[in-house]
């Protein structure tokens, strides 16, 4: 049985050129906050999903259809807990709903606390 085709953006670009306009903007507005605290990291597509490369994936990040999840992984997340109680929060991910303000702010302290421990992780011979 031929398993139907899935539609996988070649790059970011694409990614967000498929998004709903609701979605749209504020996926926008992440990824902006993204590159604005790492402009080194590579933008990449990974599981289907904006990510940003740099001695690994630091951050992803995608649209939904509520909310944007954030994706720093475990570490990020519990560094930054007190901060991101307001929103939904698993192990290494976080939901900030459409209907609030992405907290830009808070999306570039976390991607820079993530590049620093890349930056450590490279020194230390860590992927």
């Amino acid at each position: 049985m031929q398993q139907p085709e899935i539609n996988i953006p070649a790059d970011v670009d694409a990614y967000l050129a498929l998004l709903p306009p609701h979605a749209r903007e504020p996926a926008e507005q992440v990824r902006a906050a993204i590159r604005a605290a790492a402009p080194a990291a590579r933008e990449v597509i990974s599981y289907r999903m904006p990510a940003y490369k740099m001695n690994g994936i630091l951050v992803w990040f995608a649209a939904h259809k509520s909310h944007i999840g954030f994706y720093p992984g475990a570490t990020g997340i519990e560094a930054f807990k007190s901060e991101l109680e307001p929103c939904k929060l698993a192990k290494g991910s976080v939901q900030f709903p459409f209907e609030q303000s992405m907290p830009l702010e808070l999306i570039g302290k976390i991607v820079r606390f993530r590049v620093q421990q890349q930056m450590q992780n490279t020194k230390t011979g860590k992927k």
